[in-house]
């Protein structure tokens, strides 16, 4: 919940300019609902995706403060989060909701990038796999088509805190998602698929991070609200 429709139009133009000659990666911005439609107009033809942070699993009716896939669509994305970490901490997102959300996605033909993650209690119990797997089984429940899917690994206990997970520990949760999509659907699926790392990316890590074998991209919170930062990770990680 970051930047005005004002400042969310100076970020990406900044973006726009000093991204416009990178080719080798997929670069999307995820501003505030109420920015979507004038940051769409910004980034037509241009290397820049939009998406946005969440999503109803009903496309109209008396959900009051909600919104839904085809209006999400109808403003211009082409991406939406699902599950993030503070949806599920503060709005009580369930694996349930987070299954009928990123199904409302792609049956309105956007790509939904799914987080899954331990909270610190969850990975000093050593747990870590097993919620991932079980966030992974709910989510996924019923989705035979993974091909606009991004999974995004974001450990809890990393966002917005300045902790990171070490590459090794990121790269670790990322094989095992690998491995379990291979397992569930194909290891040609597998394959294909992009998964995110998200907790506290910046600049200094991004590089070490994004040259781990499973590891195909972040999802930036904090060090996104600064084009400067911004600019620099997406460099940092060709």
């Amino acid at each position: 919940m970051n930047k005005t429709i004002t400042e969310a139009i100076e970020l990406v133009n900044n973006l726009k300019r000093e991204l416009i000659d990178v080719e080798e990666a997929d670069i999307v911005v995820c501003p505030v609902f109420t920015a979507l439609s004038e940051i769409s107009d910004l980034v037509v033809d241009s290397n820049i995706g939009l998406g946005a942070q969440n999503l109803y699993w009903e496309d109209k009716g008396a959900f009051t403060g909600e919104v839904s896939a085809p209006m999400l669509k109808d403003a211009g994305c082409q991406y939406v989060i699902i599950g993030h970490s503070e949806r599920r901490k503060y709005f009580g997102e369930t694996d349930e909701t987070v299954n009928k959300k990123i199904k409302a996605a792609l049956e309105e033909g956007l790509s939904p990038i799914v987080c899954v993650g331990e909270t610190l209690e969850e990975r000093e119990a050593d747990k870590t796999i097993e919620v991932v797997k079980a966030q992974l089984a709910g989510g996924l429940g019923g989705i035979e088509d993974l091909s606009k899917v991004t999974i995004a690994y974001e450990p809890v206990w990393a966002i917005g805190t300045g902790k990171t997970a070490t590459p090794d520990q990121a790269q670790e949760v990322h094989k095992f998602i690998r491995g379990w999509i291979s397992e569930k659907y194909s290891s040609q699926v597998a394959e294909s698929l992009r998964i995110l790392y998200g907790g506290s990316v910046k600049p200094s890590n991004a590089k070490e991070l994004m040259n781990q074998e499973d590891i195909d991209g972040a999802l930036v919170g904090g060090a996104s609200l600064d084009s400067a930062s911004f600019v620099e990770i997406v460099k940092n990680s060709l």
